[in-house]
């Protein structure tokens, strides 16, 4: 089975800046599309950016788009997640997943494959 391992959460200023690693392993086909999820407290998942195989195809949520630039590296089976201008709002356990297409509508809905256990990042004010 497919393993995703997140990476590089912590606690950041806001105006600040964190990249997050996902590196993925095990028995495992390839992927077509690697995203980003995140869940705060109390509220709903919500999709926050999606790659595809290529790398020439990105998806953004609105509320990061400009700040937040998703990357992968198939070479060693990691994608990454750049966030820069970060907002307390965007403290939250950040969850990376991967599916096996590239479909703008599933991604919203969150419907992937597989799914890491996340990672923890909080910005203060």
């Amino acid at each position: 089975q497919v393993q995703l391992v997140e990476s590089g959460g912590g606690l950041v200023q806001a105006g600040g800046s964190l990249r997050l690693s996902c590196a993925a392993s095990g028995r495992a086909r390839r992927s077509v599309a690697m995203a980003w999820f995140r869940q705060a407290p109390g509220k709903e998942r919500e999709f926050v950016a999606a790659i595809s195989w290529s790398g020439t195809s990105s998806y953004y949520s609105d509320s990061v788009k400009g700040r937040f630039t998703i990357s992968r590296d198939n070479a060693r089976n990691t994608v990454y997640l750049q966030m820069n201008s970060l907002k307390p709002e965007d403290t939250a356990v950040y969850y990376c997943a991967t599916d096996s297409s590239f479909d703008l509508d599933e991604l919203a809905r969150g419907n992937m494959d597989y799914w890491g256990k996340g990672t923890l990042v909080t910005v203060s004010s």
